[in-house]
């Protein structure tokens, strides 16, 4: 295990484990599911990307939530404290939070602070957390957004940007498995 996902585990243990196990439990189950498809990357992301899973919920963490936005105040945060760009934005982006920056109010901000990446990376990242159960079960992605949504509700805004993004998550766990499994 590489410096940069030794520093991302430890600070997300601690800014998470006590204050919100079950988050907590998701976010070492997306970090071992990022683990196993890390092969898929190109060379030097896999690092960046098991990285990118400790660290994709930081933003719920009381002293970093500030907008709304977990995935924004998750990247400033990795911004703020020295990390890569790179790094921040994957976080900052992750899962489709441009279409819940869009329902908060929050798209321009999120897309002037940081560049989106379109890449296997990226995909890989969306993958781990989105065939994840907030309890760390795995599970695939439509069960996943059947759980979302019963947890939020139909009129959450949670569940109105999940609507939009589908599309959208559907073609990068499509190109994750698609690398995973070829034909």
């Amino acid at each position: 295990m590489g410096e940069l996902v030794v520093w991302a585990r430890e600070a997300a243990e601690q800014m998470l484990a006590d204050a919100l196990p079950v988050r907590w439990r998701h976010v070492q189950a997306v970090a071992e599911k990022a683990g196993t498809v890390a092969g898929l990357v190109p060379d030097g992301d896999a690092e960046l990307l098991i990285a990118a899973a400790w660290l994709h919920d930081i933003g719920y963490a009381a002293d970093l939530a500030v907008t709304g936005l977990h995935a924004l105040d998750g990247g400033r945060w990795l911004r703020d404290v020295g990390q890569s760009m790179r790094l921040a934005s994957l976080v900052a982006h992750h899962s489709c939070a441009t279409f819940e920056a869009a329902e908060r109010g929050l798209a321009e901000v999120l897309n002037s602070e940081f560049e989106q990446e379109e890449s296997i990376t990226a995909d890989a990242l969306w993958y781990s957390d989105m065939t994840t159960g907030p309890d760390g079960r795995s599970m695939d992605v439509q069960a996943r957004l059947a759980e979302v949504d019963q947890r939020y509700g139909p009129d959450h805004l949670v569940t109105r940007f999940w609507v939009r993004a589908r599309p959208t998550l559907f073609a990068a766990i499509a190109r994750v498995e698609a690398v995973r499994q070829p034909m």
